[in-house]
């Protein structure tokens, strides 16, 4: 369990690495930055509502193997 957290750690870090280099790139005009901070946020919301759902199925999940093993 510990090496799927560590996963999801790398890889929300790599997102927000990502997001901000394009900010930065978008703030000194090296690109457009006309829709991408609407994407960039829409994005961060996408990624934020499924990591709460996988959390919650976690919990849940666990919260029931914690049921079984008292009850044996």
């Amino acid at each position: 369990m510990n090496s799927v957290k560590k996963i999801i750690a790398y890889f929300l870090s790599g997102l927000v690495l990502l997001f901000c280099i394009l900010a930065i790139l978008g703030i000194w005009d090296v690109i457009d930055m006309e829709d991408l901070i609407e994407k960039m946020f829409k994005s961060i919301m996408v990624i934020l509502a499924s990591a709460a759902v996988i959390v919650f199925v976690f919990a849940m999940l666990f919260r029931e193997n914690r049921k079984n093993y008292d009850e044996d």
